[in-house]
């Protein structure tokens, strides 16, 4: 399949990303930043499924308040909206990331709701392009992306010992019903087969070796809905090159 792509991108307010979020609010410990992005998009394509206008506008918040000293609560909201579909369409806009947690100082970080799984911590070193990146694995399918009842614990520098190692442990619970497993349609919860999971957990560890240098594992096992004694397992092994902050 030959895709051609024509973007145009307009940041709405900042480019995606905690570096560049346009500041709200900042006082007393309590913040909030507003990020977006406006996509104009349109792929050329012989494949008539992916063919014509793509445009799709991303705008989230991200917010923390400081509890005290060694405690800070934070969240995030992302949501999506396609521009490439008419008004009465049913399925121009979702629920991206929506999650909250707690930040104990150097013994960690635990969170639950929509968030991205473990697996991701290492396939997001190939999701920095504006279009085509991190293609390997999709959302709402085990551990892999972005995913429903994730409960995730992450530790930063190893609790403050070890500079660049960083590790995290994940849980989620089952999303899905064993009705209509293998269909088409929907679920009674509106979720077909491919976007069902069964009780899952990950863990992933990375360090940052020497001047953007990282390497990165990532592991996910997760019970399937259908059979309860056959499960969905993922491993990764990456390194990667990162530019180096300017100082």
């Amino acid at each position: 399949m030959k895709v051609k792509v024509l973007s145009l991108l307009v940041p709405a307010l900042l480019v995606a990303g905690a570096a560049n979020a346009a500041e709200i609010y900042n006082k007393d410990g309590n913040k909030l930043d507003l990020y977006g992005k406006i996509d104009g998009l349109h792929y050329f394509s012989d494949d008539k499924s992916v063919d014509g206008d793509q445009t799709y506008m991303r705008v989230g918040v991200k917010g923390e308040t400081q509890i005290n000293d060694q405690l800070t609560g934070y969240g995030q909201w992302e949501y999506n909206v396609q521009a490439n579909n008419t008004e009465s369409s049913s399925d121009q806009a979702w629920t991206r990331l929506a999650f909250a947690g707690l930040k104990f100082g150097d013994a960690g970080s635990f969170d639950y709701g929509r968030n991205y799984g473990v697996v991701y911590d290492v396939t997001s070193w190939t999701d920095v392009l504006p279009e085509f990146g991190g293609d390997t694995y999709g959302s709402d399918n085990f551990l892999q992306s972005r995913a429903n009842g994730v409960a995730t614990y992450r530790n930063s520098d190893f609790f403050g010992l070890v500079d660049g190692l960083n590790f995290a442990l994940q849980y989620q619970g089952k999303n899905g019903s064993v009705s209509g497993e293998g269909a088409l349609s929907p679920t009674n919860n509106g979720r077909t087969a491919l976007k069902q999971n069964g009780d899952g957990y990950g863990t992933s560890l990375t360090y940052d070796i020497y001047d953007g240098i990282s390497a990165g594992f990532a592991y996910s096992n997760s019970k399937r809905l259908g059979d309860p004694r056959t499960a969905s397992w993922h491993w990764v092994v990456a390194t990667t090159l990162k530019p180096t902050p300017a100082v």
